[in-house]
């Protein structure tokens, strides 16, 4: 099923929820060009919502071609006012828009409705309204303030909804999905993402044949889950390259070591840095030059690395399909010549990739992790940036003892959240050390002069937005005290209520 994306906000979100009703799905932009999609052999379309007017100067048209190819098609809101414009329909302006839940009053049924209430709640994103469909279509449903809330014409296989479907506001959208996936589709809805496993092994086999391949093994979720498919392809062709910078939380290094050379049995060199990467940290404070020390490290050992490999032609990377779509792409090969999980390589170092995760979203890669045999604290491992602990001392030297407190601390809040069962629920959590910053306080009857943690947890779907998590008094009472009683230097530990927007999650 192909989604052509006319700039939605939900439109991520509605493949998302067909590759969730077991159909493959791939976003395009709406102006892919036509050979592109006939090349995918689709058994459908599905039209995007979009924030502009069917009217307004330069909105995305929705081209004829589209509707002719003789495969269903599914307008979802601006999707469905363009097919309305397109095929000589009435979509105005309305009065009053409709944003949030609406009440849905299904008149006549037909085959898209198929199954639903007469009477359900649905959620609305739209200003223009359709007032009367095109020829040959029969309004299925309305609103309060959409006279025209669903059509079709199944002889041409043309359907359209105001509502959103894919958003959960919408109780019945799944289903409204399913009917037009499977019935009038005709899709068999027996895609996963654990059945992507041998189809990818199969494709790096055919990429690779008898190449060398390195992989810049970070130990997050994607370098780790590409990685396994890649050794499941070609076995000992594959080297994984760990650099422990010193720069990772308490006895992750040794996590990952464990994971992939004692229990997978991969190809993998560790190359203990920790001690190159401090000595080019000393003295820096502003966080963009520690990120391009950092990125530049990497990169030099990397090299290094892969010299001594007689330079692996292939390069795994754990590109997924969020990175794919926000960068442009989707409707071509890779270009290859950067790696954008190591800090990006310099363009002398040229290497073929190998992404087995490019048509993956992360909840997916996840499944497939789990498929692969990863543990569970591998698989859900919280996102963790690149220049790992450096960015969360902030406003101060990455020294030695500053990294140990921060680590020591991290591990306290990680330790008590797992054991609340809370760790799974949050995007991320983690402590950040304001490294000048120090507080008075009273322990013991004596005047201390210590250092403050900063606890940070945060709800987020995609990181694009977060909001602060609301963890109980109880949890944060207990960080508190352990990380006071047990850490030495700390006598202050606070928590930071901020969302994104305005701040950022993580402080540099």
């Amino acid at each position: 099923m192909l989604v052509l994306d006319f700039g939605g906000q939900y439109s991520q979100l509605i493949a998302r929820r067909v590759r969730e009703c077991g159909v493959f799905a791939e976003l395009l932009p709406h102006d892919v060009p036509l050979d592109e999609v006939a090349r995918r052999q689709p058994k459908g379309l599905i039209l995007s919502g979009g924030p502009a007017s069917v009217y307004a100067d330069g909105a995305p048209a929705l081209r004829t071609e589209l509707l002719e190819l003789g495969v269903p098609v599914l307008g979802i809101c601006y999707g469905m006012q363009a097919m309305v414009l397109t095929l000589g329909g009435r979509v105005e302006g309305a009065e009053v828009g409709e944003f949030g839940r609406s009440q849905l009053m299904v008149s006549e049924h037909g085959r898209l409705l198929d199954g639903v209430p007469a009477e359900q709640s649905c959620w609305m994103s739209h200003r223009d309204t359709v007032f009367e469909p095109p020829p040959g279509f029969t309004a299925l449903a309305s609103s309060t303030e959409s006279p025209v809330a669903a059509m079709e014409d199944p002889d041409r296989g043309l359907y359209g909804i105001q509502f959103h479907p894919e958003v959960a506001h919408t109780p019945y959208g799944t289903q409204i999905l399913e009917t037009f996936l499977r019935d009038i589709a005709g899709c068999d809805m027996a895609w996963s993402a654990a059945s992507v496993v041998e189809e990818q092994v199969a494709r790096i086999r055919e990429q690779v044949g008898e190449g060398r391949v390195i992989c810049g093994l970070s130990g997050g979720v994607d370098s780790s889950v590409a990685a396994l498919l890649t050794y499941r392809a070609v076995g000992d062709q594959l080297t994984c390259v760990f650099v422990d910078h010193g720069l990772m939380r308490k006895n992750e290094g040794n996590q990952v070591v464990a994971a992939f050379r004692d229990h997978f049995k991969v190809p993998l060199i560790a190359v203990d840095a920790e001690e190159r990467f401090l000595a080019r940290l000393a003295g820096v404070t502003d966080p963009e030059t520690k990120r391009k020390i950092i990125g530049e490290e990497f990169i030099r050992v990397f090299e290094e690395q892969a010299e001594r490999l007689d330079n692996p032609r292939y390069l795994v990377q754990g590109t997924l399909y969020s990175d794919v779509i926000e960068s442009g792409g989707g409707t071509g090969a890779a270009t290859i010549k950067s790696h954008h999980n190591v800090g990006g390589l310099p363009d002398d170092l040229e290497f073929e990739l190998v992404e087995p995760l490019r048509t993956l979203f992360k909840d997916e890669v996840r499944q497939v992790g789990a498929e692969l045999g990863m543990s569970d604290r591998l698989v859900w491992r919280q996102p963790f940036p690149g220049p790992g602990l450096a960015i969360r001392v902030v406003g101060g030297e990455v020294t030695k003892e500053r990294l140990e407190i921060l680590r020591d601390a991290d591990a306290i809040l990680q330790d008590e959240i797992r054991t609340a069962g809370l760790y799974r629920e949050l995007w991320q959590s983690f402590c950040v050390l304001p490294g000048d910053l120090r507080s008075v306080g009273v322990q013991g009857d004596e005047r201390t002069y210590g250092y403050v943690v900063v606890i940070r947890a945060v709800t987020s779907d995609d990181a694009m937005t977060a909001d602060w998590a609301r963890l109980p008094y109880d949890l944060l009472e207990r960080v508190a005290s352990r990380m006071i009683n047990e850490i030495a230097q700390v006598n202050r530990v606070t928590l930071d209520i901020t969302s994104k927007p305005p701040g950022t999650i993580e402080w540099e």
